[in-house]
């Protein structure tokens, strides 16, 4: 079994090759390790999947590719030909979507298209591929369910993964490709991105400077551990999807289609408290954190909350990290990578 993971180099994609690895399953990663944050973190990943490779004795191989260059992404499949791919290569972060949409463009839609149509080129098995929580957008019924309208994206971000969710739809309806689309709700954990909260607000807290909290501190968010997020993403691309017999083109459902087609959740199934978060750093940091109230940025949602009941019943297992075991993980990997590089 060979698996190709794009964005392996990732913080999502990096897990997910680890696990794989310590399974002993051959790893192909691909990554364009790109300067959206420091690549020096992207190639850390790297030559620590290098390794847990010789130390397990399992296959990895890494190259680097954009997936938007469609001849090379073409020629890579075509010498690899991975029985499955995980596809976790994207342009990625809601605000930065603000700034400069068409990377997004770029990479999330024409990087994705060249993906589906090397998976079919190649006959591919299964292909997973992130989407995010993003997509509920302005939905306000709680939790987030999969049958859900998804048509209300409140940033350009959102807007692209949905987008890669029609895509699949197409390819799995007109060339029977089986696509399962994952949306990962607000991931956390060792190994994290420079841009997300739990690494803005640790090293802030850390250096004794003041944190923005936008929207007073009063939204929430369903924080899902890593290691968590990356097993499930494993377990689901062991069941390909394939046409749900009971499909109904008159109430047709979006997560599912008469094509091999499907669309889960991946959460904690928990909501916290932006606030009660911010805590869980303090208390792991041992420092109190002078907090800076803002109103709501643009693009964001209020609160995120999943339902994972069909992925559960997909997997046989839920998310079980606890938030303050979580956070604890994340701010002792902080402390200590940030020594290894001062050094």
């Amino acid at each position: 079994m060979t698996i190709l993971i794009t964005g392996a180099a990732g913080f999502i994609g990096y897990h997910t090759a680890r696990q794989l690895l310590e399974q002993g399953v051959s790893v192909v990663g691909v990554d364009n390790f790109n300067n959206y944050y420091d690549p020096a973190l992207k190639q850390a990943r790297r030559t620590d999947l290098e390794r847990v490779s010789k130390e397990t004795g399992s296959s990895l191989t890494f190259e680097q590719v954009d997936i938007a260059d469609t001849d090379t992404v073409m020629s890579h499949f075509k010498h690899v030909r991975p029985e499955r791919v995980i596809h976790l290569a994207a342009q990625a972060g809601v605000r930065y979507s603000l700034e400069n949409p068409l990377a997004y463009v770029q990479s999330n839609i024409v990087g994705f298209t060249n993906i589906l149509e090397a998976c079919r080129q190649n006959d591919v098995g299964h292909l997973c591929y992130a989407s995010t929580s993003s997509v509920y957008g302005a939905n306000r019924e709680m939790p987030f369910s999969e049958t859900h309208g998804v048509n209300h994206p409140v940033q350009f971000y959102a807007a692209t993964k949905r987008a890669n969710e029609l895509m699949a739809h197409s390819y799995s309806h007109i060339y029977r490709l089986p696509t399962t689309g994952l949306r990962f709700f607000t991931v956390y954990g060792p190994w994290g991105r420079p841009d997300m909260a739990p690494w803005l607000f640790t090293k802030n807290i850390i250096d004794g400077v003041p944190i923005k909290v936008f929207n007073n501190g009063r939204h929430s968010r369903d924080f899902t551990y890593v290691e968590d997020i990356a097993e499930a993403l494993i377990a689901v691309s062991e069941h390909p999807a394939a046409p749900d017999p009971d499909w109904n083109p008159e109430a047709p459902t979006p997560n599912s289609a008469n094509a091999p087609f499907r669309i889960y959740n991946i959460g904690h199934g928990q909501p916290t408290a932006l606030s009660d978060f911010i805590g869980e750093i303090e208390r792991a940091t041992g420092r109190q954190a002078e907090k800076i109230l803002l109103p709501l940025q643009k693009g964001d949602v209020e609160d995120t909350y999943a339902d994972t009941s069909a992925l559960e019943a997909l997997i046989g297992a839920r998310a079980k990290t606890p938030l303050r075991e979580g956070i604890e993980a994340f701010v002792d990997w902080y402390k200590d990578y940030h020594c290894q590089t001062m050094v």
